[in-house]
C-alpha cells in the first residue's frame, strides 16, 4: 500500500509520537521511511534588518547541529524497529515547504506528522504547518496529536 512513508519531526515530544506512529505503520506494511526535519531561515524579528554574517553563521551551525541530533534519534528508532530509513535535513524553508518538497523529491506516498492542535487566535498568529501540508499534499497525510 505505502512503500515510502515520510515522517516529519522537529524533535519535540509531540513530534516523537508521529515518529513512533509512522515507524509502526511502516513496520506493519513492510515499508521504508524518510524522516525529515526542517530549519527555517534566521529570523530578522530581532530588529536587525541585516544580521551580521557571524550571527548567521552561528545560527546555521546551531540549526545544522540540532537537525543532525533530531535525525540521528529518529534513525536509531528506525533501526531498532527494523525499518529502512533515510534522513533529510531541509534548511531555509518553512516546515510545510520542506515537508512537501521532500515528499515530492523522495517519492513518498504518505506523510505522518504531528500537530499541536492550536485554535483561535493562536492558530491565526502562529499558523498551522500541518494544515498547510494537508492542503497542498498530493498524498495522504496522517496527523498525530
Amino acid at each position: 500500500m505505502y512503500r515510502n512513508i515520510l515522517i516529519a519531526t522537529d524533535g519535540s515530544e509531540l513530534a516523537q509520537k508521529a515518529v513512533d506512529h509512522g515507524l509502526a505503520i511502516a513496520k506493519g506494511l513492510g515499508s521504508r521511511v524518510t524522516v525529515v526535519t526542517v530549519t527555517e531561515m534566521m529570523s530578522t524579528q530581532s530588529g536587525m534588518l541585516m544580521p551580521r554574517a557571524a550571527d548567521v553563521d552561528r545560527y546555521e551551525t546551531e540549526a545544522r547541529t540540532a537537525a543532525h541530533a533530531i535525525l540521528d534519534k529518529a534513525a536509531q528508532a528506525s533501526a531498532a524497529a527494523g525499518v529502512p530509513c533515510e534522513v533529510v535535513h531541509v534548511a531555509d524553508k518553512t516546515p510545510a515547504e520542506g515537508v512537501l518538497e521532500t515528499m515530492r523529491t523522495n517519492g513518498c506516498d504518505m506523510i505522518v506528522m504531528a500537530s499541536h492542535g492550536r485554535r483561535g487566535l493562536n492558530r491565526l498568529l502562529l499558523g498551522s504547518h500541518a494544515q498547510e501540508v494537508m492542503v497542498h499534499s498530493s498524498v495522504p497525510v496522517l496527523v498525530c496529536r
